[in-house]
């Protein structure tokens, strides 16, 4: 029987990103320093013996983001929703472009929207499934970053006005 790993569980998306990495695990491990065996029995979510440390999922997660693994914050996230809280890739300065903050406006609505919708399809049949949550908490991930993004342009913008 196949496992189905969700996005929104913290060791499930550490285990995924970390497969993404280019090489997979075994060129991960390398990368970190560490046994291939080790690494692999810490990321597994299904080996309840053994865990990775803080420092080792920073790492997983840098690495990751680093070589241009799709979602390499995925694992942060779900950690985070694990909690109850959110968070949000903050853009660097130089990554935030001098458009117009109203084309801002309308990507923040555009990914409002995507939750209402991914909601919306979700309670259709008045029950929501493990994979569909996991499908709207990313839509809310999406959100946020938008919004984030939004606020980072805004107080550049401030920064660079005179007053």
């Amino acid at each position: 029987m196949t496992r189905k790993y969700f996005d929104m569980n913290q060791h499930d998306a550490l285990y995924k990103v970390a497969r993404s990495y280019p090489g997979g695990i075994d060129a991960l491990a390398q990368a970190m320093g560490i046994s291939v065996n080790v690494l692999r029995n810490k990321l597994a979510p299904t080996i309840a013996s053994h865990y990775p440390s803080f420092e080792e999922v920073s790492a997983v997660v840098d690495l990751c983001h680093r070589a241009g693994v799709a979602e390499a914050h995925l694992p942060l996230h779900a950690l985070l929703t694990r909690h109850g809280m959110a968070a949000f890739v903050v853009p660097l300065p130089e990554n935030i472009g001098d458009d117009d903050l109203s084309q801002t406006v309308c990507k923040v609505m555009s990914q409002v929207g995507s939750v209402a919708e991914a909601v919306s399809t979700a309670l259709m049949d008045g029950k929501v499934t493990a994979a569909e949550a996991d499908l709207i908490e990313r839509e809310f991930q999406g959100a946020l970053s938008a919004l984030g993004e939004w606020r980072a342009r805004l107080r550049q913008k401030a920064a660079r006005s005179p007053g």
